[in-house]
């Protein structure tokens, strides 16, 4: 089966080995005078994705460099960017069999919450990077602004605007 893994529209060269998705719990237990513990059922939270991927330092052949060979360097100065640019990203996962069908992607906003760059000699000269993300999920203050109508038999109009 064939795994692409892209962040922020780059494509990893070498999809990892294996791929951990959390989907947090918000629910909280109380228990009851005389009655037991009750489940009281919340928004489930913010979603972890972790995993650990191999960037190469040379071409390798089994490695898929759809826009041409980067090396390390492109993609630390991203994980860099992704870190400290402060804002959201796409995270997707594509899932391919052999025979070209797909089955089920994953696409999620996230943001780079950890990195960690380790070098292996096992490894040769490629990294290994440990990746830890976060989704995101967007907020902000709704405003609405209700306009009078012109006329008697007009309705008024609202115009709402979200301010992050």
């Amino acid at each position: 089966m064939a795994y692409s893994f892209f962040m922020d529209g780059v494509q990893l060269p070498i999809a990892p080995p294996s791929l951990s998705i959390k989907i947090k719990n918000q629910n909280k237990t109380l228990t009851l005078i005389n009655e037991g513990e009750v489940n009281v059922l919340k928004m489930a939270g913010l979603t972890e994705i972790k995993f650990d991927v191999r960037i190469p330092q040379t071409k390798l052949p089994f490695a898929s460099y759809p826009s041409g060979f980067k090396g390390a360097d492109y993609f630390l100065n991203k994980f860099e960017r992704l870190k400290t640019g402060q804002d959201s990203f796409q995270f997707i996962v594509s899932r391919i069999l052999p025979n070209g069908k797909s089955l089920f992607d994953t696409n999620i906003k996230v943001s780079l919450e950890d990195y960690e760059i380790n070098e292996e000699a096992e490894e040769g000269f490629d990294l290994v990077i440990g990746v830890k993300l976060k989704q995101y999920r967007s907020y902000g203050t709704k405003t609405v602004k209700i306009t009078p109508p012109p006329t008697p038999a007009a309705k008024p109009v609202a115009q709402a605007t979200t301010e992050r």
